[in-house]
């Protein structure tokens, strides 16, 4: 996500954030639901009616995080009317974020901007590029299941998958396969490159299976090892050469936290949020 963009949403997330006398923070769905890019307050009741459901599963209670509410709102001409509206604590808002869809860029933003407890824009940034990484490695994850299940179809079994994905490898990290690039990089034997690389480079590999599995989909006389061999390490050759003309290269980019590690890490925040938000319990 580009630094403008996240400016641009950290500032209308914070111009949202209300505090009542006492000064417990909270947000009004109302407004939330435009943050979120939500048109519809029906579409909206349903991830609220959701995230109390997950607050209740935690052993939360609901009347502490989401406050039923009524504002005003002008109609025009000098006339108001009542609307009902909810006050919910940054843990709240946080659960309605997780009902969102994460590849829109403000549903993104709402999950870190929610779960860090900081209102500073950099440590904002930091977890953000952090579950952007691990967002990244989930969809590898899932690109190269569905290539492997296409694979099979086509008469290629298990080992043979592993060794169009390992000369990919080596077509996008300039002739290092993937046990080459695992002890270069000093990963586990039995753990995933992937699991240690760069947000980039997770996503050229993604990128080169979905154009495999695409190529694939679509031409018939792709069968077997040999021939989608060829296909996937182009593809990934392509992917070598697009991240060069912008002065990348692949197999000198470090190893990064492995992302099992960075999954326990942020869901742990999530577990925590709610033991260290102020409630609105008790408030009139």
């Amino acid at each position: 996500m580009e630094k403008q963009l996240i400016t641009r949403l950290h500032k209308n997330f914070e111009d949202c954030a209300h505090r009542n006398d006492d000064g417990i923070e909270f947000w009004y769905a109302r407004e939330l639901q435009t943050l979120l890019g939500y048109e519809r307050w029906e579409n909206f009741e349903n991830a609220i009616n959701k995230a109390k459901v997950a607050c209740e599963t935690a052993k939360q209670p609901i009347f502490d995080h989401f406050r039923d509410a009524t504002k005003k709102v002008d109609l025009g001409l000098g006339s108001q009317r009542e609307v009902v509206d909810i006050m919910l604590t940054r843990y709240a808002c946080y659960l309605i974020a997780q009902n969102g869809d994460p590849r829109k860029d403000e549903i993104a933003f709402a999950m870190t901007y929610f779960a860090v407890q900081t209102r500073k824009q950099e440590l904002v940034e930091q977890r953000l590029a952090e579950w952007e990484r691990l967002h990244a490695r989930e969809k590898l994850t899932i690109t190269e299941k569905d290539l492997s299940g296409i694979l099979f179809e086509r008469g290629v079994d298990n080992q043979g998958f592993a060794r169009i994905r390992s000369k990919g490898d080596a077509a996008l990290f300039g002739g290092y396969t993937t046990q080459d690039m695992k002890e270069k990089l000093g990963i586990p034997e039995k753990r995933p490159l992937a699991d240690f690389l760069p947000s980039v480079t997770i996503k050229a590999k993604d990128l080169a299976s979905e154009i495999t599995n695409h190529n694939v989909k679509r031409d018939q006389t792709l069968q077997g090892e040999a021939p989608i061999t060829f296909e996937h390490v182009k593809n990934n050759e392509n992917m070598r050469e697009m991240l060069a003309k912008s002065g990348i290269q692949p197999e000198d980019l470090p190893p990064e936290e492995d992302t099992k590690k960075l999954e326990r890490k942020l869901k742990a925040e999530g577990k925590a949020l709610p033991k260290s938000v102020k409630k609105l319990k008790g408030q009139e």
